[in-house]
Formats: C-alpha cells, structure tokens, sequence
C-alpha cells in the first residue's frame, strides 16, 4: 500500500459530493436544530453510546491489532486526519460507524463480522469511509438520526414530529454517504477495491467472497440505471431507497466510478508538490 499520495492540505468541501453539500445546507435552514443536537440531545447520546463501546469493544493500537492500527495511520495521514481511535467489536452484523463528542477523542467502531469479509485493502476503504464523516463534520446530524429511530412513537406528538423530521434528516445520511465513499477513493487510490467492498456488503459472505465477479456487478450498477427509463421504474427506486440510511450499493458503486474519472479527482491527487503519477488506481472506477 506504499507510494500513495498524501493529500496534505485536504479540506472537506474538496470532495464533498454536492448533494451532500445540498442536503447538509437545507438541514441548517431548521431554526434551532443545531442548538438543540449539540446543547441538549448530543452529549447525553453521545456519553451513553461511548461507555457502551468502551465496556464491549477491543481498542486497535501499536501493540493490539497492529496491521488494522497500520491501515489507520496511513489512512489519517492521507486524508490529513489526526488519528481517531478505532475498535473493533464483536458483532455478528457487517456494519462499522463513527462518533465524535465534544471534550473527547472521536472514534471509529467496526464490526468482526466485517474485518473477517473483506481483504486489507477494503478494510482500509472501510476506514477511509468513517474517517470521511469525521472530516466533514457530519458527526451531529449521525447522532440524531440514531435517536430519532428510536423516538418514533415514544415522544409527545412524536407521529407527527418525528417522521417529518427523520425523513429529512434520513436524506441527508444518503447523500453524505456519497461524500464518504468518496473519502475511502481517497485512501485507497484504487476504485475497484471500493467497488469490491460494496459488492461484498451487497451480497458477500466469507464462504462466497472469492466466487464474486467486480466486472459483472459493475454491469448490474448499470442495469440499474437502466430501470429509471420507466416513470414506474422511477418509483419502484424511490420507494426502495425513501427509508434506507445508506443510498443502494449499486448506486454507490456507480458514484465512485464517476467520481474517480473526474478531473476533481486527478487534481486532488496532485495536491502534494511532485506528487503526480504515484497514484496507485488500478480502474476507473453502518449498515456500511
């Protein structure tokens, strides 16, 4: 994994995917959302979530871990990332997800469902796509998404309320997923290996990882655009995706391809001074 560019300098909106930006801008329109998530509702959320995590997870470090601890680094080095804490946690569901609380250092938790799914390399994707939240800030809105699922029909007018709110709020999750994929292209420097990586949460197992065909999902990514050629293929996707936190991995799958075509992309390689021609893309091209 040697010989990748280290973007220094990287900021957020560099690689924020605009509807991301979109979304993230018509949630900040809501009066008093933002006081209320990281007044009142964040730290209580946040504290209860952490000491779930410390108590039943393993913390990757130097000495626990290590090769994990190695994707880490390098990935936080690339992106210009200081080092969140990881841990991995039993958890028979393949899913990895991200906190940041105030007064505290963020941290990344991964399932070993997942680590035992994926090779080196998509691990790291997986790492970079966390590492993406923490660099764009979307800490805040992940907190309350969490809880709203949880709120529906247990607060006052909360069937009213709340599903206003969370469909919103489960709008944006789908659009910063995009941003966040597009982080782990960042990390790895190769967009076949966050292909494989959503191909493997769409339909992979440790059993069946090695019969799994990249060209031929990446074939279906396009079959799926196909459908929207019908008002009624249209819907069906609407439908499919009004109440998924995560867009389709078909659909993230064709986001990263484009992206790594893009001239945005190439340019971000070269941020370093001398840096160009080392990239190593081999392809254009949480509940994770």
């Amino acid at each position: 994994m040697g010989g990748k560019v280290t973007l220094v300098g990287l900021k957020a909106n560099q690689f924020r995917h605009p509807l991301d930006l979109e979304a993230t801008q018509a949630l900040r329109q809501l009066p008093g959302l933002d006081m209320l998530i990281r007044s009142l509702i964040a730290p209580l959320a946040e504290q209860i979530f952490y000491l779930d995590n410390i108590a039943s997870s393993v913390l990757v470090g130097e000495r626990q871990l290590p090769e994990i601890h190695r994707l880490l680094v390098e990935a936080c080095r690339i992106l210009d990332l200081d080092p969140p804490q990881l841990y991995v946690r039993q958890h028979p569901v393949p899913n990895a997800y991200t906190f940041a609380m105030r007064g505290r250092q963020p941290f990344i938790v991964v399932h070993t469902s997942l680590l035992e799914l994926l090779t080196p390399a998509e691990i790291q994707a997986v790492i970079g796509h966390e590492l993406g939240h923490l660099k764009c800030d979307h800490s805040v809105y992940l907190t309350l998404a969490n809880l709203l699922t949880l709120a529906a029909g247990q607060l006052p007018f909360g069937e009213l309320v709340v599903p206003n709110l969370q469909a919103q709020i489960m709008e944006w999750i789908r659009c910063a997923e995009f941003t966040c994929d597009r982080a782990a292209l960042l990390v790895t420097q190769d967009a076949r290996v966050v292909a494989s990586l959503l191909m493997k949460l769409s339909g992979g197992s440790p059993a069946l990882a090695s019969q799994l065909n990249l060209e031929a999902f990446l074939e279906q990514a396009r079959s799926y655009d196909a459908v929207s050629t019908s008002q009624l293929g249209e819907l069906v996707k609407q439908i499919r995706t009004s109440e998924l936190t995560h867009p389709v991995p078909v659909l993230r799958a064709r986001e990263v391809d484009h992206w790594a075509s893009s001239q945005d992309y190439q340019r971000l390689l070269r941020l370093e001074p001398g840096a160009q021609g080392r990239s190593q893309m081999s392809g254009g091209w949480r509940n994770w």
